[in-house]
């Protein structure tokens, strides 16, 4: 009779590139790029020791229709990953997001270059 094996953790500089992927999934409802490409995405830690994730993370206003959705959506977006421990992600509002957090690409797709 076989035994399952359980899949290994991955370690924690491929788990950050998984999450930081995932990330890349979420879009702002109202910009048609994603969180990452947008600088929405401040830090994104894995803890060697347990795989728990941490992300830091800020809006491009305090008062964005999507404050409550798009936390949550990191969230969960994160926590269905492989190996993922716990997870904590942050609304930070320093340093401010101004458009210079946007990746070249972003500014790009935007059509501000």
């Amino acid at each position: 009779m076989a035994v399952g094996k359980k899949k290994a953790a991955p370690a924690p500089e491929e788990l950050r590139d998984q999450v930081i992927e995932a990330i890349k999934t979420v879009y702002d409802p109202e910009i048609p790029v994603n969180i990452f490409e947008l600088g929405l995405i401040y830090k994104v830690d894995v803890n060697d020791a347990n795989n728990d994730v941490t992300i830091e993370m800020t809006l491009t206003s305090p008062n964005c229709p999507a404050a409550q959705s798009m936390p949550s959506e990191v969230e969960m977006k994160t926590r269905e990953l492989d190996g993922v421990g716990e997870v904590t992600v942050a609304v930070v509002w320093d340093p401010p997001w101004t458009q210079e957090h946007m990746s070249e690409a972003a500014r790009l797709e935007l059509g501000m270059m």
